[in-house]
């Protein structure tokens, strides 16, 4: 089917190619990918337009002795076509296939892991002196995106790296998008660079003196030059400031461009950076037309583009926050809301078309979303920050350092907590309760169902004091009604009993809560006697009085948690229950001690038993003992 791509089974093929031929296999290898994306979703919209740059790099370097370290890795879908993994692409992100991410266990072409953003500089500045070190000859590039770039890490890479004197080649992949549109800075200076004025006006007055034909293309050359020159003179000081050689922008969909480019600087020494802009979702329009879509489409038809989704009556957890989010604003003129670059994502884009003015996009930069919040509270606004369970854990010491200790009124909302799916272990939210639970009075709110979510926000945001943490998980909630109930405020550590039983008290957090009902209800139904429910909605504080009553009420406890078993309420549980001198059998279900791998959600969730029929099996190992 495919002419070319069929028959590259390692970059070393791609090395025997003409041009024409490698044009040929940049457009299958788009193909392809549409082709297995359509009915095995992934990150398509970035690696569409990385196509010719991974290409070229291939082409141009001797991988893997060279080594190549993507960013994030949403770029990097051709990159494991070409490296050996062609047929095994259909399997991405789905159980016992290969990583929607480069994963170093994965093949010795993945230099480096990645997930989250903005690492690709350090780890590559980390491999190059290695390799100094060493003595080997081998060369190291970083590709990293421009909203990437926009990362503390990587500035601290780049200060780094600058002064270093490594032999280290930095592409930044310039599409003017992350997940949503760019902002801040760098975007805007990046932006400068490509629309540089006097470049564009020469340009522009020459291809109107020649017009069409054989001449305007004996002239690309000269311009691009022209354009190198000028770009590099009036756009590429901030990296020569910090040590680097600067070259570019040059056109990253251009196979010839950016083979010609990277040939003559593969031999280069010291810190380079080449900046390349391409267009996000290149070669398939209907990505081309609607970028922050297609990063992450789902399931679509590949002939017409039309997206294939599941009907749920249920919303989504990130839409419920962010129409909750409108409400609160509208009440309270001290509210506003803080994403670091997951408006559309975290549900807050509904915020930014209401309230503009309410709303901050800060970019890639979780440690500053949380200090900016912890100066707006300082300044008497009632900061809402949103950030992926995942991505919170770079913010560990701003949360403790900005916010806990001078006791503001920040509410962070933990989307995405528990497992996640397909993305795998890079994006699991399983330590947050585990990593935020030591901090002295901080709050953790795990809301059961949507009504939960909408009235913890409501509580966060009548605390005095912070961080109050909600975290809540990525999908569906439970179908309750929520949107015409009435706010109703939630007192901090105080739980509620769902299910009265005998012999076992099973304590829940989160949606987990709905499940065990379910499964107690069904034993009843069976066995004529049912385990207790509670849910304990608050990790911290604990309802003590809960525990108390578990602890002398029952003979056995059962804690279900979407997170982390160890420090989270199996271990808060244990504690409270050895500290009492309490002597009653413990068990808990939970996230275990691994990190869980790339599947479905439900997959992921049986595998460690917190889904109905594993707490029914639970049940029954402890109410009949």
């Amino acid at each position: 089917m495919y002419t070319i791509l069929d028959n590259v089974n390692s970059p070393a093929d791609i090395r025997e190619l003409s041009l024409e031929e490698l044009e040929t296999l940049c457009r299958e290898i788009r193909s392809y990918m549409v082709e297995c994306c359509a009915v095995n979703p992934g990150h398509l919209g970035s690696s569409l337009g990385a196509v010719e740059l991974i290409v070229g790099l291939h082409y141009v370097y001797n991988t893997p002795l060279d080594k190549i370290v993507f960013d994030v890795g949403h770029q990097a879908y051709a990159h494991k076509i070409l490296t050996g993994r062609r047929e095994a692409f259909r399997s991405n992100r789905t159980a016992g296939g290969i990583s929607g991410f480069p994963k170093r266990a994965e093949s010795p072409y993945d230099a480096f892991g990645a997930g989250h953003s903005s690492t690709s500089i350090s780890a590559a500045l980390g491999l190059a002196q290695a390799a100094r070190m060493r003595g080997s000859d081998e060369r190291i590039v970083a590709l990293i995106g421009d909203g990437a770039m926009s990362g503390g890490l990587a500035f601290e890479g780049l200060n780094n790296a600058g002064t270093s004197g490594a032999d280290l080649l930095i592409v930044l992949n310039d599409n003017n998008q992350s997940i949503d549109k760019n902002i801040g800075a760098i975007h805007e200076y990046l932006l400068r660079i490509t629309t540089d004025p006097t470049y564009n006006k020469i340009k522009k007055h020459i291809w109107d003196r020649i017009g069409e034909g054989g001449i305007r293309n004996l002239l690309q050359k000269m311009t691009r030059d022209t354009k190198s020159n000028l770009v590099r003179k009036s756009g590429g000081a901030l990296f020569e400031a910090l040590g680097f050689r600067y070259f570019g922008p040059i056109e990253g969909n251009d196979i010839r461009e950016v083979t010609e480019t990277l040939a003559r600087l593969r031999d280069l020494r010291g810190p380079r950076i080449l900046h390349v802009h391409t267009l996000k979702g290149k070669g398939y329009a209907p990505a081309e037309a609607d970028p922050t879509t297609w990063h992450a489409p789902g399931r679509f038809d590949p002939q017409t583009g039309i997206r294939v989704g599941k009907l749920h009556v249920e919303d989504r957890y990130q839409d419920v926050f962010g129409q909750v989010l409108v409400e609160l604003a509208r009440k309270d003129e001290r509210v506003v809301g803080i994403t670091p670059a997951m408006a559309s994502g975290s549900g807050m884009s509904a915020l930014a078309a209401a309230m503009p003015d309410r709303f901050f996009d800060v970019g890639i930069e979780e440690e500053h979303a949380v200090t900016f919040s912890a100066g707006l509270a300082a300044g008497g606004m009632r900061p809402f920050c949103n950030i992926y369970s995942s991505f919170s854990q770079r913010a560990y010491d701003q949360i403790i350092h900005d916010v806990a200790l001078q006791k503001l009124p920040v509410v962070l909302c933990l989307d995405r907590s528990g497992v996640v799916g397909e993305d795998g272990a890079t994006h699991q939210g399983s330590f947050d309760m585990a990593a935020y639970r030591p901090i002295p009075e901080a709050v953790i709110a795990v809301p059961r169902n949507e009504l939960e979510l909408k009235n913890l926000m409501y509580s966060g945001l009548r605390s005095e004091t912070g961080p109050y943490i909600i975290r809540y998980p990525r999908g569906c909630g439970e179908g309750v009604s929520w949107q015409h109930e009435p706010f109703r405020e939630l007192p901090a550590g105080r739980g509620e009993k769902l299910l009265d039983g005998t012999t076992l008290a099973i304590l829940a957090l989160g949606p987990a809560a709905g499940m065990a009902v379910r499964a107690a209800e069904k034993w009843r139904e069976e066995h004529g006697t049912c385990p207790a429910v509670y849910d304990m909605r608050f990790l911290k504080p604990i309802d003590t009085g809960i525990l108390q009553e578990a602890a002398t009420r029952y003979q056995a406890v059962l804690t279900l948690e979407d997170g982390s078993l160890k420090g989270g309420l199996f271990s808060e549980t244990a504690e409270f229950m050895a500290l009492g001198g309490y002597r009653i059998r413990l068990d808990g279900i939970g996230i275990p001690d691994r990190f869980v791998l790339h599947d479905t959600q439900a997959a992921q969730r049986h595998s460690f038993g917190l889904d109905e029929a594993g707490i029914y099996q639970k049940i029954g190992q402890l109410m009949e003992k």
